[in-house]
């Protein structure tokens, strides 16, 4: 479950973290079934990387990144590669992991590399309407403390946030050449409760996305005849990060992402908008994998399925 972070990670008490993911877990269960691959209706939300989108899936995924970023002492030339893993345990609630492996070069006397935590989370879904397009998640994160190097500022966090995916595909005909759109976003806060300096954060993204299922002859304006993959989706994220006490970072994103039927690839532009954010244009590229359709003996059906 990612959502941007430009800022430390927080602390966090062992007993709150854990009574907040059996809350959760609890509250997901009685909820709606999600669909694979982040599918409502016609319209496929693609995998975005800044956020994360508000599938609820059996997936792995890894992104890597390159950025110059301010540094103490200079700046640095920060290198990143985060992989992710979820497992349905219900049709409609997933546990997950996620890593990084970061890389601070450039004059930056820390010089620091190496994994920077180990990040637990529980995401389900709310809600979903198949002809209005619409999904809605809620998670909840959970940022291992003492997990990670110290150059890093790796620490403990929990985070809960919502995720939301609305298409254009049920306008009515007079706003036709809008249908291919679609908007998703995710809206995350970040807690200390921990002693130390740090400070709450709101971790907060956005996209626009254009399918180009909506040009070809399989948007009927129904229910699918089959999954909407195979295609191509450019899109634009905004993303960034907004401390209690400080100033807000941003970033802008354009890309393009292409989906097959087990698999999808993207890459975009880091283009910073101030300098908490960054203080060059990078990139980004991202490899996920369904691994309910590469592997159907293993993840073709959720561990606690009937």
């Amino acid at each position: 479950m990612r959502i941007a972070r430009l800022s430390p990670r927080l602390g966090v008490p062992f007993g709150m973290a854990v009574g907040g993911i059996l809350a959760v877990t609890l509250l997901l269960l009685t909820i709606g079934r999600a669909e694979a691959h982040g599918i409502a209706g016609n319209r496929f939300f693609v995998g975005t990387m800044t956020f994360d989108d508000p599938a609820v899936n059996d997936e792995l995924s890894s992104i890597f990144s390159a950025l110059k970023r301010t540094a103490p002492g200079g700046t640095a030339v920060e290198r990143q590669l985060t992989t992710e893993t979820s497992r349905l345990l219900t049709p409609n609630l997933a546990i997950g992991a996620e890593t990084s492996w970061i890389d601070r070069g450039g004059h930056n006397p820390s010089g620091a590399s190496g994994v920077d935590g180990l990040r637990l989370n529980l995401k389900g879904l709310v809600f979903r309407d198949d002809p209005r397009e619409m999904l809605l998640s809620a998670g909840l994160e959970w940022g291992l403390p003492g997990v990670g190097r110290r150059q890093l500022e790796a620490h403990g966090a929990i985070t809960p946030g919502l995720f939301f995916g609305k298409g254009f595909g049920d306008l009515p005909d007079g706003l036709a050449a809008l249908r291919p759109f679609a908007v998703t976003g995710a809206f995350g806060w970040e807690r200390p409760t921990g002693r130390g300096p740090a400070t709450a954060v709101v971790h907060w993204g956005a996209s626009l996305q254009f399918s180009t299922l909506y040009l070809t002859g399989r948007f009927t304006g129904g229910p699918p005849l089959q999954e909407p993959l195979f295609q191509w989706l450019p899109l634009v994220e905004l993303a960034g990060d907004t401390p209690r006490r400080g100033k807000t970072g941003m970033t802008i994103n354009p890309g393009i992402a292409y989906v097959g039927d087990s698999y999808q690839i993207a890459a975009e532009l880091i283009l910073p908008l101030n300098r908490e954010a960054g203080r060059a244009p990078g990139f980004m590229v991202k490899l996920l994998l369904f691994t309910d359709d590469l592997l159907p003996s293993l993840f073709g059906k959720p561990l606690f399925a009937d």
